[in-house]
């Protein structure tokens, strides 16, 4: 390809469509292609289109393209500098689309020209009442809320599907309930008996319709002035377009809106969605680029040991990770080596994810080690989150690690980490087998389908392990060899070669979600500062809780190994044939024999669960009965009442001024931790903004033009006059 060229694929006769993210895509129509050169004006590029398509009326169509990277936004071509930056924008693409439409209806048969296929789908609506056609970006709305039994994260998610489904269908609502566990809303047209009803679920789990009605008597309205267009929505719908053209006027997304929608927002409406867009795009640079590396020296300062840096990317991006001394101390210490890594959706700050190593502590309780925060869950995120997890720790014991696998962590963690283990989350796991379990397969069956794999996963020998499986083919091979196919090595206790104890999955998501307010929209500072009082708060309870325990070990491997003991009491236990010392090796006999040798630095069972758990099975238990051996001195040290005062030995120390740096913030008003923000109703009209130059809002000084001094004016003039 020579320089200042690149190859144009035009389309023209097929359809635009697009889904619920924005996203568009083009299907249809004829193919053709053409080389467009650099130095063209405008009216050649024209020229060379109507001779590529058999002489076409160009006059008659708009060109439009999309940005790489970018299939949300058209971005037009009018003029030769358009046409220019169109070739300079894809100087890098092998192919390039134009999308060209019918200046007259804006339809979607046209000419394409676009850097990279689009990958979703773009609606388009038939004439509306008034003549006229436009694009309806927000056909798939339609269809978000199905009825009776949908499911939803929380009340938050359902109101947001309501806010789209009442525009997609044109009509108002307002609501009767309105709270965290219940909302009820009714359409607000005369005599219109539509109504739905959502709430919490029995198992208070899911948030879930149960009523709706199933259709409106009132006509769809004609949309002046649409009160669901709130300031948040305009700003959600244009805030990828804001970001490729920061010009974007307040006129134009009212015009905008109007041809998309169909809803008609004054200036005002228009100016405050568009300022709500530019906070969220550019506070959180801002915020990397000050706060936030003053945030770090402040981590380091009062908690020495503690790690924290930040790195500020393009396109107002950036990275932060955080692991405090005490936690870190906690894990290498006290806790077994094993990690868990999750993904936390920090609300309602939807556009940060909290990336999450976790631990468990010799209860088998959340014990965090180390947060990051991320724009978004990417393999290259993850990457640079193991980086510096690895460059936190002091020792270089292997580390079992714990997650879904999910954006290239199976090959990430053995990269960063490559002596380490890399397990599947057994919760993870079960969820995955229940959706290859279709409707055709009855509820009975499906829990004990699932009732097979759990038996699979915790089987301690390949034979069990088998039989497990066996079980599932038996009544699906396409089941069993889906289960085989993600390598029992990763999830099976019987081929697993990492140390979990007995861990299997940790609920980092709940308790972290539990401690992040969701009224409130903090920064990142504020954020992390949150999670800091939680765990400040924890490690002190939980350490304080530790000094009634007597027992060596915590109340719940106590309780674990008791259970085993119990079991122990009916087995027969005689000395092997094959022990040479004649005093360490046994048989241990129930429904099968057992081998059990307890010399130093062995410890070992045929059935494996000694090893797994590492607590003492029943059958080394029944061996010392028989020897006289404490179970106690046979226990995996995690699980003593010692290492875990040794995980929360250290504390966390409260940070003070976490709002902003100290150069921005009065002294004799500094609070000790930030105050909650507070929520004031707003006034009426355009907000006030601030001078970019604050000389401006400085006042000339008044002169006496008797006495040329200042301050005052003639007529105020105390000076007695000279005669």
């Amino acid at each position: 390809m020579g320089k200042g060229q690149i190859v144009a694929v035009l389309q023209i006769g097929g359809e635009f469509s697009t889904d619920a993210d924005g996203h568009m895509s083009y299907s249809g129509g004829e193919a053709h292609a053409m080389l467009v050169q650099s130095d063209w004006t405008f009216n050649a590029f024209k020229q060379e289109i109507s001779s590529t398509l058999n002489n076409l009326k160009v006059d008659q169509y708009a060109f439009k393209y999309f940005l790489p990277k970018n299939d949300k936004t058209l971005i037009s071509i009018s003029n030769d500098k358009d046409l220019l930056r169109m070739v300079e924008f894809h100087a890098e693409s092998e192919t390039t689309y134009i999308y060209v439409m019918k200046k007259a209806d804006n339809r979607s048969k046209s000419i394409v020209a676009n850097s990279g296929t689009p990958t979703d789908a773009f609606a388009i609506v038939p004439t509306t009442q008034d003549g006229s056609k436009r694009q309806k970006v927000c056909a798939s709305w339609k269809n978000v809320i199905t009825g009776v039994g949908q499911v939803f994260e929380g009340s938050k998610d359902f109101r947001d599907a309501l806010h789209k489904y009442a525009i997609a269908h044109r009509f108002h609502y307002r609501f009767i309930k309105n709270d965290s566990s219940r909302v009820t809303a009714e359409c607000t047209g005369e005599d219109c008996p539509w109504r739905i009803h959502a709430s919490r679920s029995s198992a208070k789990k899911e948030f879930m319709v149960k009523k709706i009605s199933e259709s409106h008597t009132c006509e769809s309205e004609t949309v002046k002035s649409h009160r669901l267009a709130s300031q948040r929505w305009v700003a959600s719908v244009i805030k990828e377009k804001l970001r490729d053209s920061p010009n974007y006027r307040p006129r134009d997304i009212a015009n905008d809106l109007l041809r998309e929608y169909g809803l008609c927002l004054n200036y005002s409406q228009a100016w405050r969605g568009k300022s709500i867009a530019q906070k969220e795009l550019y506070s959180s640079h801002e915020e990397a680029c000050s706060q936030l590396p003053w945030f770090c020296e402040r981590i380091v300062e009062t908690n020495p040991g503690s790690v924290a840096t930040v790195v500020a990317l393009e396109d107002s991006k950036f990275r932060f990770f955080v692991a405090f001394h005490a936690s870190l101390h906690g894990f290498q210490h006290g806790c077994r080596p094993l990690l868990f890594l999750d993904t936390i959706t920090a609300k309602p700050n939807k556009h940060w994810k909290l990336l999450a190593a976790t631990s468990v502590d010799s209860e088998g309780d959340v014990f965090p080690v180390a947060f990051g925060v991320v724009d978004d869950e990417t393999r290259e995120n993850w990457h640079w989150f193991l980086e510096q997890l690895k460059s936190s720790f002091s020792t270089s014991r292997p580390i079992t690690f714990i997650s879904n696998g999910e954006h290239g962590l199976w090959d990430e963690v053995s990269s960063v980490f490559p002596d380490s283990h890399h397990g599947y989350c057994v919760e993870s796991l079960i969820e995955e087998f229940k959706t290859q379990l279709d409707d055709a397969w009855t509820e009975e069956l499906k829990d004990s389908m699932v009732e097979h794999l759990k038996k699979a996963i915790y089987s301690c020998t390949a034979d069990e392990f088998n039989q497990y499986i066996e079980l599932i083919k038996g009544e699906s091979d396409k089941l069993a060899g889906w289960l085989l196919e993600i390598k029992p090595e990763r999830w099976s206790d019987a081929f697993f070669e990492g140390s979990r104890y007995g861990q299997y999955s940790c609920n980092i998501f709940g308790t972290v979600s539990e401690w992040i307010p969701t009224r409130y929209e903090l920064s990142v500072v504020q954020l992390v500062d949150t999670i800091r009082c939680k765990l400040m708060e924890m490690m002190y309870t939980r350490r304080e809780s530790s000094n009634a325990w007597a027992e060596v070990l915590t109340p719940a491997a106590n309780q674990k190994l008791q259970e085993e003991v119990s079991k122990a009491h009916t087995l027969n236990v005689l000395p092997a044939d094959t022990d040479e010392n004649g005093s360490n090796v046994f048989k241990v006999c129930d429904d099968s024999v057992n081998i059990v040798n307890i010399a130093p630095g062995e410890c070992t069972c045929t059935c494996q669960r000694w090893c797994i758990s590492g607590l003492p099975c029943m059958h080394a238990i029944a061996v010392f009965e028989r020897t006289g051996h404490n179970p106690y001195d046979y226990c995996k040290s995690y699980f003593t009442t010692g290492f875990y005062r040794l995980t929360y030995s250290l504390s966390i120390n409260p940070i003070p001024d976490v709002i902003v740096a100290p150069a921005l913030v009065d002294p004799a008003q500094s609070p000790a931790t930030y105050p909650c923000p507070v929520r004031t109703r707003r006034r009426v009209g355009r907000p006030k903004e601030k001078p970019a130059d604050p000389r401006i809002a400085i006042k000339r000084a008044v002169r006496c033009s008797r006495c040329k001094g200042y301050g005052h004016n003639k007529a105020t003039c105390k000076v007695p006059i000279s005669t």
